[in-house]
């Protein structure tokens, strides 16, 4: 007997677990529309701006905060290079995520969880059966700033996690800061705009395992969405898997070595009155190689007010959203089953 489909055994999974002692582990987040693996443009490897970190602390910031401004409004994301966290932590964050994801699964499953406002939670792979597709990615998530307040709810095994995790997590909350008040800059605002409203950092952990031959036309990694933050800071492991939309078509953004890619999330979308649009991506898995990503996720507040940056509205330039605070805007996105930036349309200004 042939062994079972990933498919299979997701459909095995879910069987297994839907006992209501056990309760939901995970949820589907539909899109109205899921692009098929086929429908993706991989041809065009696409020319990703790269932003010299350095070039912030000296006297040439000013033409470095232009490129962030101009590579957040033409392409919704940039690579970073230069950015300060050191190799050592960077391989470190990679290997202990690996090695979390290859504990046996009855460790990993303590985390589980299905609610969204955990301290910490494992969201496992699931079948979407309406589509007959499977999306794969396992991902811990947790928040992490400061770590000292967190760690402790973090897995124990492996041993090092607590400490290679932390240390990565504030070395990467250092980048937030300075990407974040360049951008704000970038916009014509002060330096600490942004800043100003800043709160938490958030870390996905995500583990793509290989696919089987068989199942990779309809299997994701992760279906096409954005992120509900101002920005997002990506670490990639040396395997290909982010997709994103440019100029109307998908790009494969391979991985570059010792880089970070930021990407524009939702609330920088509305801060910055649209000028700066959250980035559309996806990931794909692919039949030779597990992947690696580690996404940490800036967000504001729950009482932060959100909306366009009053110096950017004039007559020419109208407001596009309302104010809302970030709670709002949060306690929202969970209602509409909506994983892209219309779920900003519910806080659009009204119309004359």
């Amino acid at each position: 007997m042939s062994p079972p489909t990933m498919l299979q055994q997701a459909d095995a999974h879910h069987l297994s677990l839907s006992e209501p002692k056990n309760g939901p582990f995970t949820y589907t987040d539909p899109l109205s529309e899921v692009p098929t693996l086929s429908g993706v443009d991989t041809s065009v490897d696409g020319s990703t701006p790269i932003i010299d970190m350095e070039g912030l602390l000296g006297p040439q910031r000013s033409e470095f905060v232009k490129q962030i401004g101009h590579a957040c409004e033409k392409n919704g994301f940039f690579a970073v290079k230069n950015h300060g966290i050191p190799e050592m932590k960077i391989n470190n964050m990679l290997d202990t995520a690996r090695d979390f994801f290859h504990l046996p699964e009855e460790e990993r499953l303590k985390f589980r969880s299905s609610d969204p406002n955990s301290i910490i939670r494992l969201v496992t792979g699931f079948q979407d059966k309406t589509r007959n597709i499977f999306v794969s990615r396992q991902s811990l998530k947790f928040h992490c700033h400061p770590v000292e307040d967190f760690k402790n709810q973090w897995p124990s095994t492996p041993p090092s996690f607590r400490e290679k995790v932390g240390e990565y997590c504030a070395s990467v909350r250092k980048v937030e800061v300075a990407m974040l008040e360049a951008i704000s800059e970038s916009l014509g605002l002060e330096r600490d705009f942004i800043g100003k409203i800043l709160k938490g950092h958030y870390v996905s952990i995500n583990f793509y395992p290989a696919c089987q031959e068989s199942e990779l036309n309809v299997t994701f990694g992760v279906r096409t969405h954005t992120d509900p933050t101002l920005i997002t800071i990506l670490m990639q492991d040396d395997v290909p898997g982010l997709q994103v939309i440019n100029d109307d078509k998908w790009i494969d953004v391979n991985p570059i070595p010792n880089a970070v890619v930021v990407h524009v999330g939702d609330m920088l979308q509305a801060l910055s009155n649209c000028r700066y649009k959250s980035l559309l991506h996806q990931a794909t898995v692919n039949c030779e190689k597990e992947r690696v990503s580690i996404a940490s996720f800036c967000y504001p507040s729950d009482d932060a007010e959100i909306g366009p940056a009053k110096k950017l509205i004039d007559d020419d330039h109208p407001a596009i959203y309302k104010d809302f605070t970030y709670k709002e805007f949060h306690e929202s996105m969970w209602r509409v089953k909506c994983s892209t930036a219309k779920r900003l349309d519910l806080f659009k200004a009204e119309c004359d």
